[in-house]
């Protein structure tokens, strides 16, 4: 099933969500023309929502209490004021006498980041990374020209550490904190990932000068040195592994206790350009690769047949980010295709025989615009169970992640943009509810906080820019435009 939709307005909701864009109405590819020329989609053909039990079980995280949302005959559903659903409380519709989590997941969810764009740290280098801590209390932020900053948000955004890289190789491709917030690891263009105990009370580290970044190698002995790089890392719920996607087709998993290599897995035909667990168990792993392929690894059973337990199908490019729903069974990617798709692993295949057929066509996301005849293409055993378009994957490797569970029940999905924009969809509807526009140039990360509504994008301007609700109300600090570096590399 894919996803096209236009954007229409919806009902002002407190201080700023006259500026939120949504439509119920949902169109499929298939039949389907669109416009350009202005970057937005237009539908021809209606459809229904995603028909699915995913849609379902999203609806029950954030929806209120069955009697405050019935709609009545030939009326259109819409979203329960928040005074009704005082009213309902006081007239103990739910039985309990207060608000249940659905509840306030939909009252919250409403409220998105969108307001005052503020500076949180400005750098002359491109930012790669950014994300939040699960607790939300720290933000971690890694740019091109080996800093990695490392902000106290309770303490107004103070910078507790400030990390200068070792071995640095073109660039932080990606960070990863630990669960218990100790131990924070950074790779880049190497095989060797370096792991820093964060908890010092010294706010510069300096590898192996004021701090060790102790060397993590994932290379056998016979690589022959900087034979591959790492572009993603990620630390298991416990802290005690890593797993890694390399530019070797590769993905590793590494044994922080027994402080070796405990599995290499031959992966995938091409670039493993991001990996992640499936769930706290650390059971599943998910992988993502330039050879347009999600593979689901299951660790308890590779060794006794070295496969994956399933292909997914349906990226026509390559897959630049994946992100887990945390239940071990949905996730998201982004591509270069220009979409993000979202996947049910209950739906995977055993073999990914089912050719695309042939590209006609030239193409390099890392300096040249996506082909428009690419635009209208489609895999012919896509197994995805929705796709959701308006967003630009170019020149890097863009992420995407679902909203926070806390707050929103995980209704919506966001991610950056190379138009210098961040992207935020509803994930049952596939409405483009809002688009974030501040940045001069590609916005790779973004972080939405696990608890508040605060949004965090961080850009190839160098900038790292927070989105609130409602806002300081104080005006933004002016941006100064700078010159978009185009480079042939990652």
């Amino acid at each position: 099933m894919f996803f096209i939709f236009r954007e229409a307005s919806i009902n002002s909701m407190g201080y700023s969500m006259s500026r939120l864009n949504i439509d119920s109405e949902l169109l499929c590819d298939s039949d389907t023309t669109t416009s350009e020329a202005d970057g937005s989609l237009r539908p021809q053909k209606p459809f229904n929502s995603l028909d699915h039990e995913f849609a379902q079980e999203t609806k029950l995280k954030s929806a209120p209490h069955e009697h405050l949302s019935q709609v009545l005959p030939g009326k259109r559903e819409r979203n329960v004021s928040t005074v009704k659903m005082l009213a309902g409380r006081e007239g103990n519709y739910s039985g309990r006498g207060r608000f249940s989590t659905s509840d306030c997941r939909h009252v919250l969810s409403r409220y998105l980041p969108v307001n005052a764009p503020s500076v949180v740290d400005q750098m002359p280098t491109r930012a790669y990374v950014s994300q939040f801590s699960a607790d939300g209390s720290l933000f971690v932020a890694g740019f091109q020209g080996s800093n990695i900053r490392i902000y106290n948000v309770d303490k107004g955004w103070k910078v507790q550490k400030n990390i200068l890289a070792k071995s640095l190789r073109w660039t932080i491709t990606d960070t990863s904190l630990s669960a218990d917030q100790r131990y924070l690891v950074y790779a880049s263009m190497s095989p060797i990932v370096h792991i820093v105990n964060i908890g010092s009370a010294a706010t510069e580290s300096l590898a192996n000068i004021t701090e060790i970044h102790d060397g993590l190698d994932l290379s056998a002995d016979d690589d022959g040195g900087y034979s591959f790089g790492i572009f993603s890392v990620k630390f298991s719920t416990d802290g005690r592994e890593l797993v890694a996607g390399s530019s070797d087709e590769a993905i590793y998993v590494y044994d922080l206790e027994a402080n070796k290599l405990a599995l290499r897995i031959s992966a995938h035909t091409s670039d493993v350009n991001t990996v992640c667990f499936a769930d706290e168990s650390g059971h599943l792993i998910y992988s993502g690769s330039d050879d347009n392929l999600c593979k689901v690894w299951d660790r308890r059973c590779f060794k006794a047949n070295g496969k994956p337990a399933g292909n997914l199908m349906g990226h026509l490019e390559g897959i630049t980010f994946l992100d887990s729903r945390g239940d071990g069974r949905y996730f998201i990617s982004n591509s270069k295709d220009q979409t993000i798709k979202l996947w049910d692993i209950r739906k995977m295949s055993s073999n990914a025989n089912c050719n695309p057929g042939f590209r006609n066509y030239e193409w390099d996301y890392r300096w040249m615009e996506y082909p428009p005849q690419a635009r209208s293409l489609k895999h012919p055993c896509d197994q995805s169970l929705a796709t959701y378009k308006g967003h630009q994957v170019l020149r890097t490797l863009i992420r995407c992640y679902f909203s926070p569970m806390y707050s929103t029940g995980q209704k919506y999905i966001y991610t950056g943009s190379h138009d210098s924009c961040v992207y935020v969809y509803d994930v049952v509807s596939g409405a483009q509810v809002v688009r974030l526009e501040y940045h001069s140039s590609t916005v790779r990360d973004c972080s939405w906080h696990p608890q508040y509504p605060i949004l965090v994008s961080s850009s190839w301007d160098g900038d790292i820019v927070k989105w609130e609700f409602p806002g300081t109300g104080e005006a933004p600090a002016p941006l100064i435009k700078k010159k978009n570096r185009r480079s042939p590399y990652y």
